[in-house]
């Protein structure tokens, strides 16, 4: 019969033991990598994880031993500041190359605002300046309460009287490609993943048409390559997302082209390894 010291040592040794395996366990579990996120915002992300953004950024996050955690937040004036500079996520994807107070990822995919017509129409515009943009309406997203970038080489074109804003946000995000569909106006002027996820989705075949050139004589930009932002402090963070971008190019690529987003070649690296 064990004794009270040994029956005490033997409650001990299990407690210890236990105790060993729990603290491994949770050590062996991934950290969280927390992804600020639109919750609904397609083609890009929603609730539902169904967004080209959910899948590469779980993607890159299970690439570099972490476990993916949306953070939801909308997308709108101000969110930097608010929500993503105090701390609310780790990550946020789709962000510009070069924006300022956050610390930039090489680009994981390259596109372009882009003209949206008819196909049966054989319009093929790329400038601003081509006639045959006269007299036909043209649709352009409205962000915030301004006309999106090409609303200024158009304007300066003389095409003030033509343009009819959309909404760029949420679940009438699309009514701008099916606009052109149904002929309530003759062409659209659309960032290209936007355009190309919901002209993939209409009964009649549209076309679309990169703009030129890539950047406006006012020096307003139309083409983007397009980035994961992390804090300004985490170049170790950055330095990981950067190398599983690399690692899952392929991957990534297969993603952009399920949802149908126009691509442009990279032409430069961006941020460090």
């Amino acid at each position: 019969m064990y004794s009270l010291s040994h029956r005490l040592l033997l409650i001990c040794f299990v407690a210890l033991f236990v105790g060993t395996f729990a603290l491994k366990g949770v050590a062996a579990e991934s950290p969280n990598l927390r992804i600020c996120a639109d919750p609904d915002n397609l083609p890009y992300s929603d609730r539902a994880l169904d967004g080209f953004d959910n899948h590469i950024a779980e993607l890159l996050a299970r690439d570099i031993g972490r476990k993916p955690v949306f953070v939801w937040a909308r997308s709108r004036r101000g969110f930097l500041r608010e929500r993503f500079n105090k701390g609310a996520c780790d990550v946020l994807m789709g962000v510009p190359e070069g924006l300022k107070h956050v610390l930039t990822t090489r680009p994981y995919y390259r596109s372009s605002y882009v003209f949206v017509t008819r196909s049966r129409e054989h319009l093929d515009i790329t400038g601003f300046d081509d006639p045959a943009l006269n007299h036909k309406r043209i649709g352009l997203q409205i962000l915030e309460s301004d006309f999106s970038p090409p609303s200024l080489p158009l304007i300066r074109n003389g095409h003030t009287a033509q343009l009819v804003g959309y909404e760029s946000f949420g679940k009438d995000a699309g009514n701008i490609v099916r606009a052109v569909a149904n002929k309530e106006i003759g062409v659209a002027v659309i960032w290209g993943p936007l355009a190309g996820y919901y002209a993939h989705r209409q009964s009649v075949p549209l076309a679309l048409t990169a703009v030129s050139p890539a950047v406006d004589r006012s020096g307003v930009p139309f083409v983007f390559d397009m980035t994961a932002a992390v804090h300004s402090d985490d170049a170790e963070l950055a330095s990981q997302l950067n190398q599983a971008i690399v690692r899952d190019a392929s991957k990534i690529d297969a993603i952009l082209r399920a949802y149908h987003v126009p691509q442009l070649p990279l032409t430069k690296a961006g941020g460090a390894l």
